[in-house]
């Protein structure tokens, strides 16, 4: 099912905590270090909170330093989309959920080997 559009925006404010609809509707970003996923270190598959697509595997993840969950690559390439994101002056690639468009976070050429990328999700 491709939620993408299935759903409205009432509906994903009933879904949604006020700020998982921020951070995952709005594109808004929650404060570093204070997520309830960036040190855990439980083994498992990180999926969207808003369609439970799977997204990422804990094997890739680790610590960069930011305050934010960080992975190697996702848990499969079909999952998620990118995009340009120019906002607030910079320019970065978005990442979002493939069946819901959900936005997860933005991916930075500065991560470790082997892929060299960062998912800051």
């Amino acid at each position: 099912m491709n939620d993408k559009a299935s759903k409205s925006d009432e509906e994903w404010r009933e879904q949604l905590t006020d700020e998982e609809y921020a951070v995952c509707r709005k594109k808004g970003t929650e404060r570093p270090f204070s997520g309830r996923y960036y040190a855990s270190k439980d083994q498992g598959i990180y999926r969207c909170v808003c369609c439970g697509a799977e997204l990422f595997d804990s094997a890739t993840k680790f610590d960069s330093g930011t305050g934010w969950p960080s992975f190697l690559a996702p848990a499969d390439n079909e999952s998620i989309d990118t995009a340009v994101d120019s906002s607030h002056g910079m320019n970065r690639t978005e990442v979002t959920c493939k069946q819901c468009g959900s936005h997860l976070g933005h991916v930075f050429n500065d991560g470790p080997a082997p892929s060299g990328l960062r998912y800051c999700i």
